[in-house]
């Protein structure tokens, strides 16, 4: 069993199987899912209540979904797998077989804390198979989705920028970089949580989601106060921002690449990462 990898250059799996369950953002539903060691390079989902092979999770899966990400596969939809998937690679995992039962993946406290203590209960264990290598981005990458911005320029590591704008005085004008390693990203992103706002509740609720959601898993701020302090950190929300990042550019891999992001959301996330298959990229 090993202790977190200091980058994240090599291959490694789980030291065994665990298990956690809870209630989806969205539906509402319980789901249980399991975290397994494989031996090929990538995240693998299977559900539990059928005997298909695992499919490992591609790009091409996801879908556009409202307030959260989702994949499609054969048929079947996964909602709100960007925690789990941030914890996975933000922690240095390369290679997982991820068991589902239900629909969506439970939300847990609302960060991805509750998934990095579930892989140090049975720990890391180099991969029998080497991981699918890094992309080099070679000439900046840009998108940009009405006034909010991503880009990615070339770097010798993995280092994140990101910035947030509401007039919310709460939260206000946020900023927060790091260059990351599974230590930092354990330390400085995975438990920032979730974030929205008093006044679009019901709103989202009458549109049928945030069912799941809870002051005990969601910071709700209501203009300049937060209805359930305290924050982890000062500047939790720009954090959490990174953090959703994290987990959508999992699927692709985490590039050589400065990468600075402007109000993101996982659409312009997923511009990015098709950006990243899409554009003249070497190994």
């Amino acid at each position: 069993m090993s202790a977190l990898p200091i980058d994240y250059e090599g291959s490694w799996t789980l030291g065994g199987s665990v298990e956690r369950s809870g209630i989806g953002l969205h539906s509402g539903k319980e789901s249980v899912v399991t975290l397994m060691p494989f031996d090929s390079p990538g995240f693998y989902v299977s559900w539990a209540n059928n005997h298909d092979h695992p499919v490992c999770l591609l790009q091409k899966h996801v879908r556009d979904s409202q307030l959260c990400t989702t994949i499609e596969l054969n048929g079947q939809t996964l909602s709100t797998i960007e925690h789990l998937l941030a914890a996975l690679a933000g922690c240095g995992l390369t290679h997982v077989h991820i068991k589902v039962l239900g629909n969506e993946i439970p939300l847990l406290d609302g960060s991805a804390l509750g998934w990095v203590e579930a892989i140090e209960e049975v720990g890391l264990i180099p991969a029998a198979n080497n991981r699918k290598p890094a992309y080099e981005v070679i000439k900046p990458i840009i998108f940009s989705r009405a006034n909010s911005l991503i880009t990615a320029i070339p770097s010798e590591k993995f280092r994140l920028v990101g910035v947030i704008d509401f007039p919310q005085k709460a939260i206000g004008k946020q900023s927060f970089a790091i260059d990351l390693t599974p230590e930092n990203f354990v330390k400085d992103i995975a438990p920032a949580r979730t974030f929205g706002f008093l006044e679009q509740v019901e709103a989202l609720k009458a549109s049928g989601l945030i069912k799941g959601g809870g002051l005990d898993n969601a910071l709700v701020c209501d203009g300049d106060l937060w209805v359930n302090p305290p924050l982890r950190y000062k500047d939790e929300p720009i954090r959490h921002k990174l953090l959703d990042l994290i987990g959508d550019l999992a699927l692709v891999g985490f590039p050589k690449a400065q990468v600075l992001v402007y109000k993101g959301s996982h659409g312009l996330h997923s511009d990015l990462a098709k950006g990243l298959l899409q554009n003249n990229l070497s190994f």
